[in-house]
């Protein structure tokens, strides 16, 4: 089933090349949405696709690599929109 996840990242998660691994990630998963970078700091990605594959993104950004720290992942799921083509980075 289709669906819709916004994630918040909270952390060291800015100017340490968290958005582009997250977009290799996202598109070996088929998923398709955006990422990007918010002013208090967090990383917003809005991502859509089969819910298991949502639910591997939501792990690979909760256990990233060593040099980039995730605090927190704010999780909000809704029905898929189908809204987008691709997954990029604004």
């Amino acid at each position: 089933m289709q669906k819709q996840v916004v994630l918040k990242i909270s952390g060291e998660v800015q100017g340490v090349s968290f958005r582009g691994l997250s977009r290799r990630k996202a598109r070996e998963l088929n998923l398709t949405g955006w990422i990007r970078n918010e002013p208090d700091g967090t990383v917003r990605i809005v991502a859509e696709g089969q819910e298991g594959d949502l639910i591997k993104l939501i792990e690979w950004c909760e256990n990233s690599p060593d040099y980039i720290k995730v605090d927190r992942v704010d999780i909000e799921w809704s029905n898929s929109a189908n809204q987008f083509n691709d997954f990029t980075i604004k």
